[in-house]
């Protein structure tokens, strides 16, 4: 959880795992869509991805920022 004067937003990383289809950046949309959807009604305040080059398929992660107040409509 991050947190700062009078506000609170935690976090979650997610990545592919290592090897055939590490690099798979739907695979991992998809993956972030499922936990998101089973955290209920948050607040998604901010995502942002991140790409390593390896020797193979490059190595992808998001992490998404959230609070867990229900999202405002």
């Amino acid at each position: 959880m991050v947190s700062g004067a009078g506000w609170a937003v935690r976090t979650f990383s997610r990545s592919n795992p290592a090897g055939d289809g590490q690099g798979d950046v739907a695979a991992l949309l998809r993956r972030i869509a499922d936990t998101i959807e089973s955290l209920g009604d948050v607040d998604v305040r901010d995502i942002t991805f991140c790409s390593e080059v390896t020797g193979a398929e490059d190595d992808l992660t998001m992490t998404v920022y959230y609070d867990d107040q229900p999202r405002r409509r």
